[in-house]
This record gives C-alpha cells, structure tokens and sequence, in this order.
C-alpha cells in the first residue's frame, strides 16, 4: 500500500513538473508562445525571421512561433482564455480587442510599455487599443482604404485624376464611376462581404460617426445625415447608376481582382495591402494605380482597426513578453513588418523610411493618408460583434442591394441595434 501511495506522489510530482511554466525557477529559459496572424508570404517570413533574430539574441527568452487565423480568431481566442490556454503573445485587431479587454484576458500594458515605443506611436492609435483607463495592445501596422483603378480606363476616359492634396469628393467619385461605366463594364465594383467596417470606417470622411458615447458612458447607435452620405452612394451607384454590378456585394476583395484585370471594373476599394496581390497576379500589360479614397465634410478623414500584439493577463512573464513586442517594433523591424505586410506602420519613425514614399506600387499615397487616419467608430464599443453579425451586416446588405430603402436601413440599425448594445451595457 505504501509503496503504491509512493509511486502515485510520485508521477503526481512528475505530471506538475511537465505542466509548470519553463523560466527562472528552474533554472531554465523563459518560453513565450506567439500567436501570429501573418498570413502573406512575405509577412510570414518577416515575422518568423525576427522571431529567429530574438531567439538568437535572447538565450534566456525563447519565444515559440504559432500561427493564427484572421478567419477564426475571435472564438480561438475566447476558447482558449476561457480554457486557460492562451497564448502569451497575441496578435489580434484592435476592434476584436473591447470584449477580452473588459472581460479580464489581456494585461494592462500601461506600466509596462518602454519609453520609445509609448512615444513613438501617436496618441491616436494608442487610442484604438485603451479601453476604460487601461492599454491592451499595442498598435503597429495598419492599412487605410483606397482605390486601384485601372490607369488606362481612367486615362481613355480623361477624367481628372485624384491625389491626396486634391481628392475626389464623394458627388465628383459617383459621376466619374457614372464617366466609366458602358455595356458590361462598370465604373466601380464595390466587395462587401464584410460591408459594416468599410462602411463606417470610410463614413468618418462625411462626419459619419453612428456611434454616440453619453455621459453615463453608455453608447447608443443613431444614424445622421454624416452616415448617410457613404451608404447612399454605394447603394445609388448599385441600384439607381448601374455603374457598379451587384453581383459583387457578397464578394470579398480578391474576388473583383479578376474582373478588374480584365477590364469588367474600372475602380475597386480596396484595403492598401492587396496591393501586393496585385502585383503578383496582373497580366503583363495591365496598368494600375492607387488613388485616395473620396473626401467629404472631414476631409480624407477614415477610420482604421489597426493589428495589434496584446499580452495574455495569465501569462506569467509579461515583462518578458512586452521585451519581445517592443523589439519587434523597433522602428526598422516595423519597416520591415509593413513591407511584408504591404501595410503602414504606426510608428512615426517608421513611417519615414523611404522604402515607404516610393512612388512605386503606391506607397507615397498610402503614407500621405497617414496622418488622417482615426479609430475606427465602433473601436470601444462593447458587442460590437454581435452587432455587426446580427443586426449591421444583413440591414446593410440589403440596402445596398436595393431590398429595402434607407428609412428602413436607419430604423434597424437604431432600433435592433441598440437593443443588441444594451445588454453588454447593463
């Protein structure tokens, strides 16, 4: 019996040891795990490269590489804080970061934060990722949207072409899709697969904002003359102009670049990463350009949710792991981060290398957006995801495809919407 109760003490002792955390303790090296949603070729080498560098730098710091999925990260995520197994090292969006900020998963980054890299990244991206009076992520590439426009449709129909200093205004975009337009081509082909974020995030341009913060801190969701403006254009170029199809409503961006290499789309709106996409895939002899998204009230004003890297609040060396994450964002791994990206960086210092004011592929007109660039509307909004899927999305979708009228789309919105807002709110 005893020497039962010995053998059983001492596989117990054995399964603790293997699930313990490697680090001082024991005498062993620190292990950080690192959730990566790179998905690019050249953004997945890029940041497995530096992981590589750190390792070889940092003896007493391993960090292990793991990839993620945009597709599926949200209930990854959930599942696996809830299960207590997260990563430590979490690379996320900011507009995905509300609930696990306010639930408790991530850790307050506030105290931990180096002077360099608190500094660097200008207050309104910091903004993106502080919820109540804490920081949970930090802020590093983000991607404002534009348009690839196909330069000799554009050309053949001398229409004026836009630049940052002198954009189109969103009456000037609808009359030259209009201009572009003609038997089985369109001026522009509008993917809205996921029309809610490309909506409101380019919405700030006209003074859109549809979510209203009160004094009690509490949000509630009202549709304004400034929200209207995008949406009314998009569905008017849909279903009154004809100059964009609706077939490509439900479509993604990839889906369109097709019909854009072969001459059926004039424009797309497209995130400033598909560039890379573009290069890749275009048929010799096409030629494209990048042009700032329309301007309204505001200006060439848009919301953006930039990537992030966040630290679990169960992971036990968070020094450690915000060590890790502010050598990743040294201003030249940043650089090196955006190019594999095709993104911008948030850091200032970053933003001025020159590999970024190429005029080659459009990097000058994506830097010179910059500045503009705000957080998204819906960046602290709790339930937010279950807004978007349940209640945005589909009224959206339906407006755009000329199903129901804008009184209609606003009333689901308000009413549905701040229905679904009130319950995380209580």
């Amino acid at each position: 019996m005893r020497t039962r109760i010995t053998l059983a003490l001492a596989v117990l002792l054995l399964l603790l040891a293997g699930c313990s955390p490697g680090g001082p303790a024991d005498g062993g090296p620190v292990t950080l795990r690192f959730q990566s949603l790179a998905w690019q070729p050249d953004s997945v080498a890029a940041t497995k490269e530096l992981v590589r560098e750190w390792n070889a730098t940092h003896p007493d710091v391993k960090v292990e590489y793991f990839q993620g999925s945009w597709d599926s990260v949200h209930d990854q995520l959930l599942t696996s804080f809830e299960g207590g197994e997260a990563p430590d090292v979490i690379h996320d969006a900011s507009d995905d970061l509300a609930d696990f900020a306010y639930g408790g998963y991530l850790a307050d980054l506030s105290g931990l934060l180096p002077a360099r890299l608190a500094s660097d990244i200008p207050r309104g991206s910091w903004e993106t990722a502080t919820f109540g009076r804490g920081v949970y992520g930090v802020p590093f590439l983000q991607e404002p949207r534009v348009l690839i426009a196909d330069a000799d449709r554009l050309r053949a129909a001398k229409v004026r072409i836009p630049t940052p200093g002198h954009p189109w205004s969103w009456p000037e975009f609808r009359q030259v899709a209009r201009k572009l337009s003609g038997p089985g081509r369109y001026g522009v082909a509008w993917p809205l697969k996921e029309p809610v974020s490309a909506t409101l995030n380019l919405s700030l341009s006209a003074g859109g904002r549809l979510f209203h913060r009160g004094a009690d801190g509490k949000v509630t969701v009202r549709f304004e003359a400034g929200d209207e403006v995008v949406a009314r254009t998009i569905h008017d170029q849909v279903a009154v102009d004809r100059s964009a199809p609706a077939s490509t409503l439900g479509s993604g961006g990839a889906d369109t670049l097709p019909g854009l290499f072969g001459g059926r789309y004039a424009m797309v709106p497209l995130g400033f990463s598909y560039r890379q996409q573009i290069v890749r895939q275009a048929p010799e002899g096409f030629h494209w350009q990048v042009l700032p998204a329309p301007a309204g009230a505001d200006g060439l004003t848009q919301g953006v949710s930039p990537q992030t890297l966040s630290v679990s609040a169960d992971c036990p060396h968070q020094k450690e792991a915000v060590a890790f994450i502010d050598f990743l964002l040294r201003p030249r791994n940043m650089v090196r981060l955006a190019l594999g990206d095709w993104m911008l960086p948030t850091g200032t210092q970053a933003l001025k290398d020159p590999a970024l004011r190429t005029a080659r592929h459009g990097w000058a007109t994506g830097t010179a957006l910059a500045a503009r660039l705000r957080p998204a509307p819906a960046q602290s909004v709790r339930g937010y995801p279950e807004w978007k899927d349940k209640v945005a999305t589909p009224a959206y979708q339906e407006y755009y495809s000329g199903a129901s009228t804008l009184a209609e789309l606003r009333h689901r919105l308000e009413r549905d919407g701040n229905l679904v807002l009130a319950r995380y709110q209580r």
